[in-house]
């Protein structure tokens, strides 16, 4: 399906019946990076999986921003009156998530943060480096947001006044001092470093998030 969002097209796959998920993909991924878990979780919730402007079949823009992205969001749960939905947001969709909650807490129920930073240092060094290298061959805009965005505060993150569950893999590209500092400044967030996983295991072709996040979606 496919929404106008102001100026922006944003295309979504809406399945099942019940309380309202949003999910959030990562940085060249596209919705269909969930397919394993929005299959398990339509059985008990109206699951929205949307592409990103820039990804899948959403319109392309002529730039970048995690704050716009956000915006998106906001603007898709208002179009659709989505009422007080969770968001899963992984990696770049991590992102996103805690910039929707930042912004419009009244709007949700809750966040699952997977795998996200608050700024650009908070990646591994040599995940970075490997990153700016791809910028440098391919000028893919999409990777330059990775490399200079996000720039999330912490009395931002304290701002965010819904329940949060906060995640990472323990071999995560992402720092683990990072992760911890985003779930210290949100009240009453959760924290779980998955033992044995990266970045992508727990998320891509498989619903194994569920099982971490079930009580939490269903409260």
């Amino acid at each position: 399906m496919y929404i106008q969002l102001n100026s922006q097209v944003i295309c979504y796959e809406k399945t099942g019946e019940g309380s309202p998920v949003i999910l959030i993909h990562g940085n060249k991924g596209n919705h269909h990076t969930f397919d394993a878990l929005a299959e398990t979780m339509s059985n008990y919730h109206t699951v929205y999986a949307m592409d990103s402007r820039g990804y899948g079949e959403s319109a392309t823009p002529k730039e970048y921003h995690y704050k716009d992205m956000a915006e998106d969001v906001i603007n898709l749960i208002n179009a659709l009156d989505i009422e007080k939905p969770y968001l899963i947001g992984f990696s770049d969709g991590g992102i996103i998530a805690l910039l929707v909650a930042i912004k419009a807490s009244s709007l949700l129920s809750g966040i699952v943060c997977c795998g996200a930073n608050l700024t650009p240092d908070g990646i591994h060094h040599r995940d970075f480096r490997e990153m700016k290298k791809e910028y440098k061959k391919t000028g893919d805009l999409r990777t330059l947001m990775m490399i200079t965005e996000p720039d999330i505060s912490t009395a931002e993150l304290s701002r965010i006044s819904v329940p949060a569950m906060i995640f990472a893999g323990e071999k995560d590209c992402i720092k683990e001092k990072e992760t911890v500092k985003i779930a210290k400044y949100i009240p009453d967030a959760q924290l779980q470093i998955l033992p044995d996983e990266n970045h992508f295991s727990y998320i891509v072709g498989t619903d194994k998030l569920y099982s971490y996040i079930k009580g939490f979606v269903c409260n």
